[in-house]
C-alpha cells in the first residue's frame, strides 16, 4: 500500500542509528518533519527488553500523531542486536499523515538497516503497539491463526510495497487501496448507467465523512460534457458515450477523472489520485459494469468528439515501407539518353582559364618553381613555366572568364553556358566561344 515519497533521514539521524545498532539504546522515536526523517527521542537501558518495554514505549504514542519507534531486544543475529520496528497511526490523526508515514516505512527500514529488524508492528490503538499486543503478533505469526485487522493492514502493506521514487511533478498515483464507501445514491445511478437508463454520472469524494456521494445524474448530450466538469475542484465521471465506429453503432461507457492542477488542495488531490483505482475495481467487479476507456484531464474543453473517438478507438500506426525500386534488366543496356548540347564550343583547357594556380601579386608569392603569370582573365596565378626558363604560358585567345558550379552536362548549366573541362580534371560552367570567332582565328 505504500510507495516511497522521497523523504530520507537527516544526516544527524543516520549518524545516530550507526551508533545506537550496538550500543546502549533501547528506544528511538523517529518523526516527519519539513519533509525529513529527524530524531524525535532515545531512551537508554534500564532492564531487560520486555520489563522496558510498556514504560518506555506507551508514553511516546500521541493519539493525534503517527510516529515510528525503533525497540531494541536483548538477542542478536549476525549483524548485531534485533530490533523491532513499530509504526504507529492512531485513527484521529489527520488522514494526510496517516498516507504520508505509511508511504515512508520502507525508507526508514532502509536507513536503518533491514537486517537488524526482526519483527514489524502495525498499530492504531495503544493495545497493538504494547508488549501484550506484541506477544500476540509473534505468537500469531508462528501458528495459522486468524489475523487482527491491524495485521491484516500490516500484510497488504507488506504485499504492494514497492521501490518507486515520486516528486511533486509524477502522476503516478500515490497510495494504491484507499477506498471510500460509496453512498447508496451513487450504487444506484451505477446501476441504472449499467441499465442504460441514464447516460451520465458525477461523484464526488467527502473529505470529512470519508465516502464517495454521487453530485447528479443529468442527462448529457456530448456537446454538453465539457460544461459539467468544474474548473475548481475534482470530480470522477462515467458517461455512456455513443458513436459510430466502422459502421457499428457502440455504446462505450468512458470514466472520466477530472483534476484541475493545482487549483485544489494537496490534500484532494491526494485523496481523489489514491480512492480512483479502488473505486474503478469496485465499479468493474462488484457491479459488473465494464468501462471500456479510462481518461484523466484538466480542462472540460479536452473533451471534444475527435478526443473521445481517438481514446476509445486509437489509431493504429502501420509500418510504410518505403518503395522499392526493381532493378534493372539483366545483361545489356540500351543505348543511353542523347541531350542535346548547346551552341558553342568551350575554349581551350589552357591555364587562361585560370582556376588551378594559387592566386599571387609577385613571384615571391609562389612556391620555387613557380612563377606569377597572368591569367588572361584579368588575375595572376602561380603557374609552371614554359620550357624556356622564366617565360609565363601565353594566355589562349580563346579566354573565357565567367564560371559557375560543377556540372557533368550541359542540361546541368544555365542559359548559354556549355559544361566545360577546366583542365584541371573537372568539370564547370563556362561561357561559350561563339564558332565565328574560332573560324576568324
Amino acid at each position: 500500500m505504500a510507495h516511497q515519497t522521497g523523504i530520507h533521514a537527516t544526516p544527524e539521524l543516520k549518524d545516530f542509528f550507526a551508533k545506537a545498532r550496538n550500543g546502549s539504546i533501547r528506544l528511538i522515536k523517529v518523526i516527519i518533519e519539513e519533509e525529513q526523517l529527524v530524531l524525535g527521542s532515545h531512551k537508554e537501558l534500564k532492564h531487560a527488553w520486555d520489563q522496558d518495554y510498556d514504560a518506555l514505549v506507551l508514553p511516546l504514542l500521541d493519539e493525534s500523531e503517527p510516529c515510528y519507534i525503533l525497540y531494541r531486544l536483548d538477542s542478536q543475529n549476525a549483524q548485531g542486536y534485533e530490533w523491532i520496528f513499530l509504526s504507529w497511526s492512531p485513527d484521529h490523526s489527520p488522514v494526510r499523515l496517516k498516507m504520508l508515514y505509511a508511504a515512508t516505512r520502507a525508507t526508514v527500514k532502509k536507513e536503518f538497516g533491514g537486517g537488524h529488524i526482526k519483527d514489524e508492528i502495525f498499530g492504531t490503538l495503544k493495545e497493538d503497539i504494547a508488549l501484550g499486543g506484541y506477544k500476540k503478533h509473534v505468537s500469531s505469526c508462528a501458528a495459522p491463526a486468524p489475523l487482527t485487522a491491524a495485521e491484516r493492514e500490516l500484510q497488504e502493506i507488506k504485499i504492494n510495497e514497492v521501490k518507486t521514487e515520486i516528486s511533486v511533478e509524477s502522476k503516478q498515483q500515490t497510495l494504491q487501496g484507499l477506498s471510500f464507501p460509496l453512498r447508496p445514491e451513487a450504487e444506484g445511478a451505477i446501476l441504472l448507467l449499467k441499465q442504460k437508463k441514464i447516460n451520465y454520472i458525477q461523484l464526488r469524494l467527502d473529505l470529512e465523512k470519508e465516502t464517495v456521494d454521487l453530485v447528479h445524474t443529468k442527462h448529457t448530450e456530448l456537446k454538453d460534457l465539457p460544461g459539467r466538469i468544474p474548473q475548481d475542484t475534482a470530480r470522477y465521471h462515467f458517461f455512456l458515450y455513443k458513436h459510430s465506429h466502422e459502421g457499428d453503432h457502440l455504446e462505450s461507457v468512458v470514466f472520466i477523472y477530472s483534476m484541475p492542477g493545482y487549483k485544489c488542495s494537496i490534500k484532494e488531490r491526494m485523496l481523489y489520485s489514491s480512492c480512483k483505482n479502488k473505486l474503478l475495481d469496485s465499479v468493474e467487479q462488484d457491479f459488473q459494469l465494464e468501462i471500456v476507456k479510462k481518461i484523466e484531464i484538466e480542462d472540460g474543453a479536452e473533451l471534444t468528439d475527435e478526443f473521445l473517438y481517438d481514446e476509445v478507438h486509437p489509431k493504429q500506426h502501420a509500418f510504410k515501407q518505403a518503395f522499392a525500386k526493381p532493378k534493372g534488366p539483366a545483361g545489356k543496356r540500351g543505348q543511353k539518353r542523347l541531350i542535346k548540347d548547346k551552341a558553342g564550343v568551350c575554349p581551350d583547357t589552357n591555364l587562361s582559364l585560370g582556376i588551378c594556380g594559387k592566386e599571387c601579386k609577385t613571384d615571391t608569392d609562389c612556391d620555387s618553381n613557380l612563377k606569377c603569370c597572368k591569367t588572361g582573365c584579368d588575375g595572376l596565378q602561380c603557374l609552371e613555366p614554359d620550357e624556356k626558363p622564366g617565360s609565363c604560358p601565353k594566355p589562349s585567345n580563346q579566354t573565357s572568364c565567367e564560371t559557375t558550379a560543377d556540372c557533368k552536362s550541359d542540361s546541368k548549366c544555365e542559359g548559354h553556358l556549355k559544361c566545360c573541362p577546366t583542365g584541371c580534371g573537372g568539370y564547370a560552367c563556362h561561357l561559350p566561344i561563339e564558332l565565328k570567332e574560332i573560324s576568324a582565328t
